[in-house]
């Protein structure tokens, strides 16, 4: 518990006074002033974030976390829990589709098993942060133990400060776990106060009848284990996986580094969610990617305030999504920091423009 509390001792309010600075230097670039829209908007952020006016993100990283569920046991996902160890083999081998669009916007992928349900074979791009072999069925009582839900958000802060020292300048977040829409679907209910009809969809995709059991077997969940919203940890230790509290440690980790975090789809927003709770000033570091069609996915991004850069009906998970608003962060801060002024263009600025 002390990483967990010294980490989030770290974790401040950001210095909002370079804001205007970002903005004077933003209207000096050859262009009409917020001519480029969000794209201004988003160096302003990552200037707030990194304290730094003129921020560099070479270093990018995604940390892809894996975990299976003892809920799978009702019927809550269209796949076998099989395919977790698979695809994670998937993720070290570079054939996912996290790979393929990592590769392409310039980032590094840290794999972890944080609860896979079997022993997985070592292999250099895997670290192995193990919890234990799934969460136990919510249905039956706590997914995990309130030691364990510890253990695995500081799980998640050793993971990010091992990379930390080899150079991060920003970090997106993503995950593999069968069956994991339903504890993520269960934290977005407990936390937003939204029923869980509002919140639930269809995950990797479901027919109306599994919709349907998923529902059932939520609510009986949260009957069973009665959470406390005011207290993320034991939200965390009752229906959530070993995945998204290693993901909420990455969060805070990152947050502390004043390092941008770029949020995937719906289950890393359920961790940035319990990561919020534990810390609303997360908030202020997080950038979230894009909005996937899962219900409950706006109504959690509305509950904090985040705003999506992307809407492209995604529902990989992975980081995908991650990697691909990375792409765009990037192009923003290549504007702040690349671009001509009309003075050093010899550029001949508006008319009306007042002297200073």
């Amino acid at each position: 518990m002390r990483l967990l509390n010294d980490t989030i001792q770290k974790i401040k309010e950001p210095d909002y006074s370079l804001a205007q600075k970002a903005k004077e230097k933003l209207d000096n670039l050859t262009k009409p002033q917020g001519s480029l829209g969000r794209l201004e908007e988003i160096a302003k952020h990552v200037v707030i974030i990194t304290g730094n006016l003129q921020p560099q993100l070479k270093n990018k990283v995604i940390f892809t976390m894996a975990a299976d569920h003892g809920v799978v046991a009702e019927g809550v996902s269209a796949f076998p829990k099989e395919v977790t160890p698979q695809m994670v083999y998937n993720f070290i081998r570079g054939g996912a589709a996290i790979n393929v669009l990592a590769r392409h916007v310039g980032s590094r992928v840290v794999v972890i098993d944080m609860g896979v349900g079997v022993d997985l074979e070592r292999h250099p791009g895997l670290t192995i942060k193990k919890i234990g072999y799934g969460t136990k069925n919510m249905v039956q009582g706590p997914a995990m133990s309130k030691e364990e839900a510890i253990a695995s958000i500081e799980g998640g802060i050793e993971v990010f400060e091992a990379e930390y020292n080899k150079g991060i300048d920003i970090i997106g977040i993503g995950d593999m776990g069968i069956g994991n829409t339903t504890p993520s679907a269960a934290i977005a209910s407990i936390l937003t106060g939204k029923s869980v009809e509002e919140i639930v969809g269809r995950g990797t995709g479901l027919d109306d009848a599994g919709l349907a059991r998923k529902v059932t077997v939520i609510k009986k969940a949260l009957k069973v284990n009665v959470p406390l919203a005011t207290d993320a940890l034991d939200v965390l230790s009752k229906v959530d996986g070993f995945e998204i509290g290693g993901l909420t440690g990455v969060i805070l980790a990152a947050v502390a580094r004043k390092i941008p975090v770029v949020i995937d789809g719906f289950i890393s927003t359920a961790a940035a969610l319990i990561a919020f709770t534990l810390k609303p000033e997360v908030k202020e570091c997080m950038i979230t990617a894009h909005c996937s069609p899962e219900k409950g996915h706006k109504l959690m991004l509305a509950h904090m305030g985040l705003r999506p850069l992307l809407d492209f009906d995604m529902r990989l998970g992975e980081g995908t999504g991650a990697a691909l608003g990375m792409s765009i962060i990037e192009a923003s801060i290549r504007i702040l920091t690349e671009m001509a002024t009309f003075q050093s263009a010899g550029v001949s600025e508006r008319a009306d423009k007042e002297s200073p």
